[in-house]
C-alpha cells in the first residue's frame, strides 16, 4: 500500500493550479470536468501519479470558498535549502508565512507558506 493523494477543496481552480505549478514548481497532471456533478478534479504534483504521492484539487462549481478545517494541518514538502525555497516562492508571488529557520525544540530547518486559499504548506530542509 501507498498514500496516492491528498484532496484539497479550492474556490477557484485556476488560481490554485497557478499557485502549485508556477510558485511551488510542481506539474498539473490531470484535470477533468464531471458536469453532471457540477465539479472538476485536477491533480498536481512532482512526479508520475505511478510513482509518487500528489494533490487532488477539487473545484466545486457552485462554492466559491471553503472554511479551514480544524483537523488539517498542512502539506510537507522536502526542499534541498529552506532559505533558498522561501525566497524562490516570495519572488513567484507566494505568500511566506514562517521564514525559514530551525524548529522550536529541534534542529530541523523549515518554513511554512500559505496557498490562496488558506492552505498551509511547509517546507523541510533535506540535504538527500
Amino acid at each position: 500500500m501507498r498514500i496516492l493523494h491528498t484532496m484539497l477543496r479550492v474556490g477557484d481552480l485556476d488560481r490554485s493550479i497557478s499557485f502549485y505549478t508556477e510558485v511551488l514548481g510542481m506539474r498539473q497532471l490531470r484535470r477533468n470536468d464531471y458536469p453532471e456533478g457540477r465539479f472538476t478534479l485536477a491533480f498536481v504534483g512532482y512526479g508520475d501519479e505511478a510513482e509518487t504521492t500528489v494533490l487532488e484539487l477539487t473545484h466545486n462549481w457552485d462554492t466559491p470558498a471553503y472554511e479551514l478545517g480544524t483537523g488539517f494541518g498542512h502539506i510537507a514538502l522536502a526542499v534541498p535549502d529552506a532559505y533558498a525555497a522561501c525566497e524562490t516562492i516570495r519572488q513567484r508571488g507566494g505568500k511566506v508565512v514562517r521564514e525559514a529557520g530551525p524548529m522550536k525544540h529541534g534542529s530541523t530547518v523549515i518554513a511554512f507558506v500559505e496557498d490562496p486559499d488558506g492552505y498551509k504548506i511547509e517546507l523541510i530542509q533535506r540535504k538527500d
